[in-house]
């Protein structure tokens, strides 16, 4: 045998090569795609609640004590006593409920069902400034309000 045929010889037989599947590359991908996704979405906060509001059933009042009756319409007006206020304001409120201070009185507030929210609270905070810790709101029946 020559060299050639000896070094031939020496060789081993090309064996089928297993293919290798790399799957960093693909999980690089999908992070990024995850990532993205974080990313983009939309956490939507539900703001509202649904609530069912109770009606209120007409009652004799409890109590025989003297009571000031402060109405508010829906333009946000107050009367006290049946007497309308000039002014809107929280300080004009307070002065108008002043007599009420270290009295054992009662407040009832008449609001309109459209008066805003602001409204009643000025009355609210300035019947705490008189001091007034008896406070009430006047309601309809609510099987009078469904009647034509």
């Amino acid at each position: 045998m020559n060299k050639w045929n000896e070094r031939i010889l020496k060789f081993k037989k090309n064996t089928a090569i297993e293919p290798d599947i790399n799957l960093i590359p693909f999980i690089d991908v999908l992070l990024v795609v995850l990532i993205f996704l974080m990313l983009t979405t939309t956490w939507s906060k539900f703001n509202e609640m649904n609530v069912s509001l109770p009606s209120a059933a007409v009652q004799a009042p409890t109590e025989s004590a003297p009571s000031w009756v402060v109405v508010v319409n829906s333009q946000g007006t107050y009367a006290v006593n049946g007497v309308k206020l000039e002014g809107r304001t929280l300080q004009d409120l307070s002065l108008a409920l002043s007599g009420l201070r270290n009295s054992e009185a009662a407040l009832l507030i008449k609001a309109d069902a459209s008066t805003s929210h602001q409204s009643v609270v000025n009355v609210l905070e300035a019947a705490r400034i008189n001091g007034v810790s008896k406070i009430a709101f006047a309601t309809q029946n609510s099987v009078q309000a469904n009647k034509p």
